[in-house]
Protein backbone atom coordinates (compact mmCIF):
# COMPACT_ATOMS: atom_id res chain seq x y z
CA UNK A 1 0.00 0.00 0.00
CA UNK A 2 2.85 2.36 0.81
CA UNK A 3 4.36 1.69 -2.58
CA UNK A 4 1.13 2.70 -4.30
CA UNK A 5 1.07 5.89 -2.25
CA UNK A 6 4.59 6.80 -3.31
CA UNK A 7 3.70 6.02 -6.93
CA UNK A 8 0.97 8.66 -6.79
CA UNK A 9 3.52 11.22 -5.68
CA UNK A 10 5.77 10.31 -8.60
CA UNK A 11 2.88 10.70 -11.02
CA UNK A 12 2.10 14.12 -9.54
CA UNK A 13 5.74 15.10 -10.06
CA UNK A 14 5.48 14.04 -13.70
CA UNK A 15 2.22 15.90 -14.26
CA UNK A 16 3.67 19.43 -14.88
CA UNK A 17 6.19 18.05 -17.37
CA UNK A 18 3.53 16.00 -19.13
CA UNK A 19 1.23 19.04 -19.34
CA UNK A 20 4.06 21.14 -20.78
CA UNK A 21 4.88 18.41 -23.32
CA UNK A 22 1.23 18.09 -24.34
CA UNK A 23 0.61 21.83 -24.61
CA UNK A 24 3.77 22.86 -26.45
CA UNK A 25 4.81 19.72 -28.35
CA UNK A 26 1.82 17.46 -29.01
CA UNK A 27 -1.06 19.92 -29.57
CA UNK A 28 0.93 22.06 -32.09
CA UNK A 29 1.51 18.93 -34.18
CA UNK A 30 -2.01 19.33 -35.55
CA UNK A 31 -0.74 22.45 -37.30
CA UNK A 32 1.13 20.38 -39.87
CA UNK A 33 -2.12 20.25 -41.83
CA UNK A 34 -1.23 23.78 -42.99
CA UNK A 35 1.54 22.27 -45.14
CA UNK A 36 -1.15 20.73 -47.36
CA UNK A 37 -3.32 23.84 -47.60
CA UNK A 38 -3.40 27.25 -49.20
CA UNK A 39 -3.68 28.54 -45.68
CA UNK A 40 -5.74 31.66 -45.02
CA UNK A 41 -5.61 32.94 -41.40
CA UNK A 42 -9.08 34.39 -41.78
CA UNK A 43 -10.56 31.01 -42.67
CA UNK A 44 -8.47 28.93 -40.29
CA UNK A 45 -7.12 25.39 -40.71
CA UNK A 46 -10.52 23.76 -41.10
CA UNK A 47 -11.79 25.99 -43.89
CA UNK A 48 -8.68 26.83 -45.92
CA UNK A 49 -8.37 25.33 -49.40
CA UNK A 50 -6.77 21.86 -49.53
CA UNK A 51 -4.02 21.73 -52.18
CA UNK A 52 -2.27 18.46 -51.32
CA UNK A 53 1.45 18.38 -52.11
CA UNK A 54 1.54 21.64 -54.08
CA UNK A 55 3.52 23.46 -51.37
CA UNK A 56 6.17 20.73 -51.43
CA UNK A 57 6.38 20.79 -55.24
CA UNK A 58 6.68 24.56 -55.30
CA UNK A 59 9.30 24.46 -52.54
CA UNK A 60 11.64 22.32 -54.65
CA UNK A 61 11.31 24.64 -57.64
CA UNK A 62 12.76 27.56 -55.68
CA UNK A 63 16.44 28.35 -56.09
CA UNK A 64 16.56 29.12 -52.37
CA UNK A 65 15.81 25.48 -51.52
CA UNK A 66 19.14 24.15 -52.77
CA UNK A 67 21.00 26.99 -51.08
CA UNK A 68 19.44 26.63 -47.66
CA UNK A 69 19.77 22.83 -47.65
CA UNK A 70 23.43 23.08 -48.60
CA UNK A 71 24.11 25.83 -46.04
CA UNK A 72 22.30 23.91 -43.29
CA UNK A 73 24.14 20.64 -43.92
CA UNK A 74 27.52 22.32 -44.40
CA UNK A 75 27.35 24.41 -41.22
CA UNK A 76 25.83 21.59 -39.14
CA UNK A 77 28.42 19.00 -40.27
CA UNK A 78 31.28 21.46 -39.66
CA UNK A 79 29.91 22.10 -36.17
CA UNK A 80 29.63 18.37 -35.42
CA UNK A 81 33.22 17.71 -36.53
CA UNK A 82 34.70 20.74 -34.77
CA UNK A 83 32.71 20.13 -31.57
CA UNK A 84 34.11 16.62 -31.49
CA UNK A 85 37.77 17.30 -32.28
CA UNK A 86 38.35 20.46 -30.22
CA UNK A 87 36.79 19.26 -26.92
CA UNK A 88 38.47 15.85 -27.23
CA UNK A 89 41.88 17.41 -27.83
CA UNK A 90 41.40 19.92 -25.02
CA UNK A 91 40.21 17.21 -22.61
CA UNK A 92 43.28 15.08 -23.38
CA UNK A 93 45.59 18.04 -22.77
CA UNK A 94 43.76 19.06 -19.61
CA UNK A 95 43.88 15.51 -18.33
CA UNK A 96 47.68 15.58 -18.53
CA UNK A 97 47.83 18.67 -16.30
CA UNK A 98 48.96 17.69 -12.83
CA UNK A 99 48.11 20.95 -10.98
CA UNK A 100 44.57 20.19 -9.80
CA UNK A 101 43.70 23.78 -8.83
CA UNK A 102 44.84 25.18 -12.18
CA UNK A 103 43.01 22.38 -13.96
CA UNK A 104 39.74 23.26 -12.22
CA UNK A 105 40.13 26.98 -12.94
CA UNK A 106 40.75 26.36 -16.64
CA UNK A 107 37.78 23.97 -16.80
CA UNK A 108 35.51 26.56 -15.16
CA UNK A 109 36.65 29.43 -17.40
CA UNK A 110 36.12 27.55 -20.68
CA UNK A 111 32.74 26.30 -19.41
CA UNK A 112 31.33 29.79 -18.72
CA UNK A 113 30.30 30.73 -22.32
CA UNK A 114 27.95 27.73 -22.35
CA UNK A 115 25.66 29.57 -19.91
CA UNK A 116 25.40 32.74 -22.01
CA UNK A 117 22.65 33.11 -24.59
CA UNK A 118 23.38 33.85 -28.22
CA UNK A 119 21.73 37.25 -27.80
CA UNK A 120 24.60 38.23 -25.49
CA UNK A 121 27.36 36.39 -27.33
CA UNK A 122 26.29 37.72 -30.73
CA UNK A 123 26.63 41.29 -29.43
CA UNK A 124 30.14 40.46 -28.19
CA UNK A 125 31.09 38.87 -31.51
CA UNK A 126 29.70 41.75 -33.56
CA UNK A 127 31.82 44.17 -31.51
CA UNK A 128 34.95 42.00 -31.70
CA UNK A 129 34.72 41.61 -35.49
CA UNK A 130 33.41 45.11 -36.22
CA UNK A 131 35.24 47.44 -38.61
CA UNK A 132 36.94 49.22 -35.70
CA UNK A 133 37.01 46.18 -33.42
CA UNK A 134 40.01 44.47 -31.83
CA UNK A 135 40.39 41.86 -34.59
CA UNK A 136 40.77 44.50 -37.29
CA UNK A 137 43.00 46.46 -34.92
CA UNK A 138 45.37 43.49 -34.63
CA UNK A 139 45.30 42.90 -38.39
CA UNK A 140 46.15 46.54 -39.06
CA UNK A 141 49.37 46.09 -37.07
CA UNK A 142 50.48 43.59 -39.72
CA UNK A 143 49.48 45.91 -42.55
CA UNK A 144 46.20 44.15 -43.36
CA UNK A 145 43.28 46.40 -44.31
CA UNK A 146 40.18 46.33 -42.06
CA UNK A 147 37.47 43.90 -43.13
CA UNK A 148 33.71 43.85 -42.63
CA UNK A 149 33.67 40.24 -41.46
CA UNK A 150 29.90 39.95 -41.12
CA UNK A 151 29.38 41.33 -44.61
CA UNK A 152 31.49 38.63 -46.29
CA UNK A 153 29.55 35.54 -47.27
CA UNK A 154 32.74 33.50 -47.70
CA UNK A 155 33.78 34.02 -44.06
CA UNK A 156 30.39 33.88 -42.34
CA UNK A 157 30.01 30.05 -42.06
CA UNK A 158 33.47 29.75 -40.49
CA UNK A 159 32.72 32.52 -37.99
CA UNK A 160 29.52 30.68 -37.08
CA UNK A 161 31.33 27.37 -36.59
CA UNK A 162 34.21 28.95 -34.68
CA UNK A 163 31.94 30.88 -32.33
CA UNK A 164 29.82 27.79 -31.69
CA UNK A 165 32.94 25.85 -30.73
CA UNK A 166 34.00 28.69 -28.43
CA UNK A 167 30.63 28.57 -26.69
CA UNK A 168 30.20 24.81 -26.37
CA UNK A 169 33.60 23.13 -26.23
CA UNK A 170 33.88 23.67 -22.46
CA UNK A 171 30.68 21.71 -21.89
CA UNK A 172 31.72 18.94 -24.26
CA UNK A 173 35.13 18.79 -22.60
CA UNK A 174 33.45 17.82 -19.32
CA UNK A 175 31.88 14.79 -21.03
CA UNK A 176 35.27 13.54 -22.20
CA UNK A 177 36.88 14.29 -18.83
CA UNK A 178 34.16 12.22 -17.17
CA UNK A 179 34.95 9.36 -19.56
CA UNK A 180 38.66 9.69 -18.75
CA UNK A 181 37.99 9.21 -15.04
CA UNK A 182 36.62 5.74 -15.83
CA UNK A 183 40.02 4.49 -16.97
CA UNK A 184 41.76 2.33 -14.36
CA UNK A 185 44.84 4.25 -13.03
CA UNK A 186 46.70 0.95 -12.55
CA UNK A 187 46.93 0.68 -16.34
CA UNK A 188 49.01 3.86 -16.45
CA UNK A 189 51.18 2.66 -13.58
CA UNK A 190 51.85 -0.67 -15.28
CA UNK A 191 52.64 1.07 -18.56
CA UNK A 192 55.03 3.48 -16.81
CA UNK A 193 56.83 0.56 -15.17
CA UNK A 194 57.21 -1.06 -18.59
CA UNK A 195 58.87 2.12 -19.84
CA UNK A 196 55.99 3.57 -21.90
CA UNK A 197 56.24 7.31 -22.50
CA UNK A 198 53.32 9.66 -21.81
CA UNK A 199 52.55 9.80 -25.53
CA UNK A 200 52.53 6.00 -25.75
CA UNK A 201 50.22 5.82 -22.74
CA UNK A 202 47.95 8.32 -24.47
CA UNK A 203 47.78 6.23 -27.66
CA UNK A 204 47.49 2.81 -26.05
CA UNK A 205 45.47 3.46 -22.89
CA UNK A 206 43.70 6.84 -22.92
CA UNK A 207 42.28 6.85 -26.45
CA UNK A 208 41.13 3.19 -26.41
CA UNK A 209 39.57 3.86 -22.99
CA UNK A 210 37.27 6.61 -24.27
CA UNK A 211 36.73 5.41 -27.83
CA UNK A 212 33.25 4.15 -26.94
CA UNK A 213 32.24 7.60 -25.71
CA UNK A 214 33.65 9.20 -28.86
CA UNK A 215 31.72 6.79 -31.08
CA UNK A 216 28.53 7.30 -29.08
CA UNK A 217 28.66 11.10 -29.28
CA UNK A 218 29.57 11.00 -32.96
CA UNK A 219 26.70 8.69 -33.84
CA UNK A 220 24.11 10.55 -31.77
CA UNK A 221 25.15 13.84 -33.40
CA UNK A 222 23.83 12.54 -36.73
CA UNK A 223 20.36 13.57 -35.62
CA UNK A 224 21.49 17.22 -35.65
CA UNK A 225 22.63 17.31 -39.27
CA UNK A 226 19.72 19.63 -40.15
CA UNK A 227 20.03 21.73 -36.98
CA UNK A 228 22.59 24.40 -37.78
CA UNK A 229 21.57 26.67 -34.89
CA UNK A 230 18.71 29.10 -35.50
CA UNK A 231 19.28 31.32 -32.47
CA UNK A 232 22.96 31.79 -33.27
CA UNK A 233 22.60 32.52 -36.98
CA UNK A 234 19.47 34.65 -36.52
CA UNK A 235 21.41 36.97 -34.20
CA UNK A 236 24.49 37.14 -36.45
CA UNK A 237 23.39 37.09 -40.07
CA UNK A 238 22.17 39.82 -42.44
CA UNK A 239 21.01 39.97 -46.09
CA UNK A 240 24.61 40.28 -47.30
CA UNK A 241 25.43 36.73 -46.13
CA UNK A 242 22.18 34.96 -47.02
CA UNK A 243 23.99 33.07 -49.79
CA UNK A 244 26.17 31.21 -47.27
CA UNK A 245 24.43 31.74 -43.92
CA UNK A 246 20.73 31.27 -44.58
CA UNK A 247 19.57 27.91 -43.19
CA UNK A 248 16.27 26.05 -43.11
CA UNK A 249 15.12 27.51 -39.79
CA UNK A 250 15.87 31.14 -40.68
CA UNK A 251 14.26 30.69 -44.11
CA UNK A 252 11.13 29.22 -42.49
CA UNK A 253 11.01 32.18 -40.09
CA UNK A 254 11.20 34.77 -42.86
CA UNK A 255 8.89 32.92 -45.24
CA UNK A 256 6.23 32.12 -42.66
CA UNK A 257 6.22 35.04 -40.23
CA UNK A 258 7.55 37.89 -42.36
CA UNK A 259 6.29 37.01 -45.85
CA UNK A 260 3.09 35.33 -44.55
CA UNK A 261 3.50 32.20 -46.71
CA UNK A 262 2.36 29.90 -43.94
CA UNK A 263 1.75 26.80 -46.04
CA UNK A 264 5.14 26.93 -47.75
CA UNK A 265 6.99 27.52 -44.48
CA UNK A 266 5.12 24.70 -42.75
CA UNK A 267 5.92 22.34 -45.63
CA UNK A 268 9.63 23.08 -45.29
CA UNK A 269 9.49 22.66 -41.51
CA UNK A 270 7.62 19.37 -41.84
CA UNK A 271 10.14 18.03 -44.35
CA UNK A 272 12.98 18.95 -42.00
CA UNK A 273 11.23 17.23 -39.08
CA UNK A 274 10.68 14.01 -41.04
CA UNK A 275 14.31 13.87 -42.18
CA UNK A 276 15.57 14.69 -38.66
CA UNK A 277 13.37 11.98 -37.13
CA UNK A 278 14.72 9.46 -39.64
CA UNK A 279 18.31 10.46 -38.87
CA UNK A 280 17.73 10.25 -35.11
CA UNK A 281 16.24 6.76 -35.50
CA UNK A 282 19.25 5.67 -37.55
CA UNK A 283 21.67 7.24 -35.05
CA UNK A 284 20.15 5.34 -32.12
CA UNK A 285 20.34 2.10 -34.11
CA UNK A 286 24.02 2.75 -34.86
CA UNK A 287 24.68 3.74 -31.24
CA UNK A 288 23.21 0.45 -30.05
CA UNK A 289 25.27 -1.50 -32.58
CA UNK A 290 28.66 0.17 -32.16
CA UNK A 291 28.55 1.62 -28.62
CA UNK A 292 26.01 -0.68 -26.93
CA UNK A 293 23.88 2.34 -26.06
CA UNK A 294 20.15 1.85 -25.59
CA UNK A 295 17.40 3.99 -24.11
CA UNK A 296 14.79 1.23 -24.26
Amino acid sequence: MKTKGYAKHYYLMLLPGFMWLTLFSIVPMFGIIIAFQDFNPGLGMFHSEWIGLENFKYMFTLNDSKTIFFNTIFIAVMKIIANMIVPLTFALLLNELRLTILKRWIQTIVYLPHFLSWVILSGILLDIFSYKGPVNGILSVFGISPTLFFARADLFPFIVVGSDVWKEFGFNTIIFLAALTGINPSLYEAAAIDGASRFQRLLNITLPGIITTVILLSVLSLGNVLNAGFDQIFNLYNPLVYSSGDIIDTWVYRTGLLNLQYGLATAMGLLKSVISFTLITISYFLAAKFANYRIF
